[in-house]
Parts: C-alpha cells; sequence; structure tokens
C-alpha cells in the first residue's frame, strides 16, 4: 500500500470512531464525578470543618458565623495533568475470531479515545506516550491523538523520558514475553509513573473454542503450528494463558500500577469506567 493509500485509508476510519469514541464516553460521563481535588487554585470546590493544622487564612469566616462549627474554604487544584495513552499498534492486534467482532486494534483504538474524551471534558491534557504529539487539550485534541495513534506502526512499547508523577495508560494484548512488558514497566515505573494494564483479548483467545485438526498462523513472524486435536490442548493452553496473565497482574503490582482484562464482544463502558476510576484513584 503506498502512503497516500495508506493515509486515506486512516482518514476513512477517522470520524466513525471519533464518534463511537464520543458516545462512549458520553454514556460513561453520565455515572462519574469528574477527577477534582483541593490544591492551590481560584475555584471554589468546598466548605469543610476546621481541623488542627489548617491556617488560620483558610478559615472562611462568614460560612462559619451561620453554624457554630468552624468552615475552611477549599478551593480546587486547578493545573491540567497529562495522561500519556498507548494502544498497541502490533501485527498480533490485528485480528478477530469472527466478522461480527472487531478487531482487537479497532477495540483498543476506541477504548483509548473515549478514555481520553473523558480526560478532555476534565480539562486535562492527553499524549500519545510515543511522542508523536505533545500534550494537548482542548477542541480538535481528540482528533489529534486519533490520528497519531491510528497511524502508530511501530510494535515495541515505548519508554519515553516522562515527568515526574506521569501517568501512562496501555492498552494491548500483552502477549509479549513477560521479561520484555518487565523491563518496560519498570523502565516507566522508574521514572515516577503511576500506570494502569489493560489487555484486551478476542473471546476465542480465551477459550480456544475449535474442534479437530486446527493450523494456526502466527501473525509476527512465529510461523505455523499444526495442531492435529484442538481438545487435546485445550487445557493446557488455558492454564498457559492463566499464567501469563497472573505474570502481568504481578508486573503491574509489583510497580504499584493496575491491571485488568476485557474482552472484545463485552461492551466498552465497563472498562472505560474502571479505567476512569483507576485513573482516579490513582492520582
Amino acid at each position: 500500500m503506498t502512503l497516500h493509500h495508506h493515509a486515506e485509508a486512516l482518514a476513512a476510519r477517522l470520524p466513525p470512531l471519533l464518534v463511537a469514541a464520543e458516545r462512549v464516553a458520553a454514556t460513561v460521563a453520565q455515572g462519574v464525578h469528574g477527577r477534582r481535588r483541593t490544591g492551590s487554585g481560584e475555584t471554589f470546590w468546598q466548605f469543610r470543618r476546621y481541623q488542627q493544622g489548617d491556617p488560620a487564612t483558610a478559615i472562611d469566616w462568614r460560612q462559619s458565623a451561620r453554624s457554630q462549627p468552624v468552615f475552611v474554604r477549599e478551593t480546587e487544584w486547578e493545573a491540567a495533568q497529562t495522561v500519556w495513552l498507548w494502544a498497541d499498534p502490533s501485527p498480533s492486534m490485528a485480528w478477530r475470531s469472527t466478522p461480527d467482532l472487531p478487531e482487537k486494534r479497532e477495540h483498543a483504538l476506541l477504548l483509548i479515545l473515549a478514555l481520553a474524551a473523558l480526560l478532555l471534558r476534565g480539562g486535562e491534557r492527553v499524549a500519545p506516550l510515543s511522542g508523536a504529539l505533545p500534550p494537548t487539550t482542548g477542541g480538535g485534541a481528540l482528533a489529534r491523538l486519533a490520528a497519531v495513534l491510528m497511524g502508530e506502526s511501530m510494535a515495541d512499547l515505548p519508554t519515553p523520558p516522562l515527568p515526574r508523577h506521569a501517568t501512562v495508560v496501555l492498552i494491548g494484548d500483552f502477549l509479549a514475553p513477560l521479561e520484555e512488558m518487565e523491563a518496560a514497566v519498570r523502565r516507566l515505573a522508574a521514572a515516577g509513573a503511576m500506570g494502569h494494564l489493560l489487555q484486551v483479548l478476542d473471546p476465542a483467545e480465551e477459550a480456544l473454542p475449535y474442534r479437530g485438526r486446527v493450523r494456526f498462523s502466527g501473525l509476527e513472524g512465529e510461523g505455523e503450528t499444526l495442531v492435529r486435536r484442538v481438545d487435546d490442548v485445550r487445557e493446557a493452553y488455558a492454564v498457559r494463558l492463566q499464567a501469563h496473565r497472573d505474570g502481568l497482574a504481578a508486573i503491574a503490582r509489583a510497580a504499584g500500577w493496575s491491571f485488568a482484562l476485557h474482552h472484545t464482544d463485552q461492551p466498552p463502558q465497563a472498562a472505560l469506567l474502571a479505567l476512569h476510576a483507576a485513573l482516579g484513584g490513582g492520582r
């Protein structure tokens, strides 16, 4: 495919994906609260009772005069934060078991863009982890982010230098060797980054629902494997897959990150809500 045709293909996919991401974000936004928190700023957030150690300058005497307790006036922390996003572009993500399911890559992009839409609504900045776009916010930010993420083709998880206390969200199938995942997460965590891993799998990768003699073809140069009776290997496959998942969870836990699983036959809203909640707790 020429560069021109590749660009046209990306442009054709962009508007529907953005519409879908905005729709998912709008659905989830009805059930979540903004990630506001106390801090330096000028915007009023809430009154709370005075606690020992609070400065006298924080007391709101007008509010306190209306009742017996002494109240402190809290303002909202207004410095916009950046969340660094990555949707796995590796060839293994360009797969689906049936035509009625989305490819893992498409589903990961939908989730990452819906999350970006939620964050942008809250006044925060978003940026691709690859560094191909600086932290951005405001009108047009989601479209710019989508164009970058959809055009990325590198398979390796990037680990660029990030500001201290950065937040990263990684979405992929994470079927690479655990040693590679651990090295990447450690590099990001060593810089002080908080992170969240969301593994996206096709339901067939979970259940291995095939029967009889099946030839499996690798998508990343692994070649082909002929299994004469899938029933004979299903149990061992499930054990190995679970062991890999347990390893991913352990890697995330060791770094102080979160880990979750999502299948492409599940609605994206639940995964997005959990991601948003994880971001709120981690920040």
